[in-house]
C-alpha cells in the first residue's frame, strides 16, 4: 500500500493563472498537499487556451470560485486564510496588493500564513507585462541561444515559467519548515539570471562577456549539438577519460587534456564533426552508451515519451506528464483536473 504523500496534512490555496503559479501549486499536490485554487469569475485564463493545457498544471487540486473585488470574495478569502498553511499568489504586483493578498494583509487571520508572491519583475517593480519570452529576453537568456552569426532565440518550451514554478514551490516550503509565518518573493527575473550562474560569475569576476555559441558549452569541447550522417548527435564530453574512450571508437588522435581541447576548440569542433559523419546519430548513441560517453541523438517529444512510459500518467480524462519526484514508499495519485467553481461557488 502506497503511503501518503510526504506533503499531506500541507494545505495550500493558490491565486493564479497560465502557467509558473499553478505549476508550482501541481508540483505540491503530486507530493501530497491539497491545493485549493480560488478563481475569478472566469476562472483561470489557461482555461481559454485548452482543457488539455488546463490540466497539465491543474491536475489534482480543487476549485473554489469567487470574486476578490467584493466583500463578499474578501470575506470568503479570510475565511479559507485561516483554515490554510500557504497562499502562493501568481499576479502583477498590484493586483496583489490591491487584493490584500500578501502576509501583511492576511496575517490578522492567521499569523502563521506564508505567503508567496510569484511576479515577473519582483513586488517593488511596476506592472509591466512578464510573459515568459519577454523575461528570457530581458535577462540575457535569448542573447546566448542561436548560432554565433544568427539571431537570438528562444527555446520551444516556457523555460523560464516553468523554472520560477519549481523555484516558488522550493521558497514555500523552505518557509513552511522554518515554522513562521511570512512573505516570500520571487520573480521570473531573478530565477532566470540565477540560472545563468557560470556566465554571470565570468563577466563578474573575468569580464568575459558571454556570446551565442550555438548551443556548445561555454567551458568543455567537445560538448554541443553535431550533424551525423542522419540526425544530430548531442555529444558531451567534459573530462578526459570521455575524450580517451569516444577517441578510440571514432579513430581520433591528440587533444588530450580538457585544456588544450578547450583551447583549440575550433579544430576540436572540426574534427568531431568529420568522424561523426560517418554514422547516424542513433548509430552513434548505440556505439558510445557502453562505453559510457555522454551521448544521445536528439529526439522529437513523442519519441522521448514512448521511450520513458512510467512517467506518462492518467489524471481524470487526461493523459498527461507525472510528476518528477520519486518517493519511497509513496505513488502518487494524480486526480482529474477540478471544474469551475467545483468545491465553492461565490461568484
Amino acid at each position: 500500500m502506497s503511503e501518503p504523500g510526504p506533503l499531506a496534512g500541507l494545505r495550500v490555496l493558490e491565486v493564479g493563472h497560465i502557467l509558473a503559479g499553478p505549476y508550482a501549486t501541481m508540483l505540491l499536490a503530486d507530493l501530497g498537499a491539497q491545493v485549493t485554487k480560488l478563481e475569478p469569475p472566469g476562472g483561470d485564463l489557461s482555461r481559454q487556451v485548452s482543457d488539455a493545457y488546463f490540466a497539465s498544471v491543474n491536475r489534482g487540486k480543487r476549485s473554489v470560485r469567487l470574486d476578490l473585488a467584493t466583500p463578499e470574495g474578501q470575506g470568503r478569502l479570510h475565511a479559507l486564510v485561516r483554515g490554510a498553511d500557504a497562499l502562493l499568489v501568481n499576479l502583477k504586483p498590484s493586483a496583489i496588493d490591491r487584493y490584500g493578498l500578501t502576509y501583511q494583509a492576511l496575517r490578522p487571520w492567521n499569523e502563521r500564513l506564508v505567503c508567496v508572491a510569484l511576479t515577473g519583475w519582483g513586488t517593488d517593480a511596476d506592472d509591466r507585462p512578464a510573459f515568459d519570452y519577454v523575461v528570457q529576453a530581458a535577462t540575457g537568456v535569448a542573447a546566448l541561444t542561436g548560432a554565433p552569426d544568427g539571431p537570438p532565440q528562444l527555446p520551444g518550451y516556457s523555460s523560464a515559467d516553468n523554472s520560477a514554478g519549481f523555484a516558488a514551490a522550493l521558497g514555500l516550503l523552505a518557509k513552511v519548515v522554518s515554522g513562521r509565518g511570512g512573505q516570500v518573493d520571487v520573480s521570473l527575473r531573478d530565477v532566470m539570471l540565477s540560472q545563468l550562474n557560470y556566465h554571470a560569475a565570468a563577466w563578474l569576476n573575468d569580464g568575459t562577456v558571454p556570446r551565442r555559441s550555438g548551443g556548445a558549452h561555454a567551458y568543455y569541447a567537445p560538448a554541443q549539438l553535431f550533424p551525423t550522417a542522419e540526425g544530430h548527435l548531442a555529444l558531451f564530453i567534459t573530462h578526459d577519460a570521455f575524450w580517451r574512450a569516444f577517441a578510440a571508437e571514432a579513430g581520433l588522435g591528440g587533444y588530450r587534456t580538457m585544456a588544450e581541447r578547450a583551447a583549440r576548440r575550433e579544430e576540436v569542433v572540426d574534427v568531431v564533426t568529420k568522424a561523426l559523419a560517418a554514422d547516424t546519430a542513433e548509430g552513434w548513441e548505440a556505439r558510445l552508451r557502453p562505453l559510457g560517453v555522454p551521448a544521445a541523438a536528439v529526439c522529437a517529444l513523442p519519441k522521448a515519451l514512448a521511450e520513458a512510459p512510467e512517467m506518462v500518467v492518467r489524471a481524470g480524462d487526461f493523459r498527461l506528464v507525472g510528476s518528477p519526484f520519486r518517493v519511497a514508499g509513496h505513488e502518487p495519485r494524480y486526480g482529474p483536473p477540478p471544474r469551475l467553481g467545483e468545491h465553492g461557488d461565490q461568484a
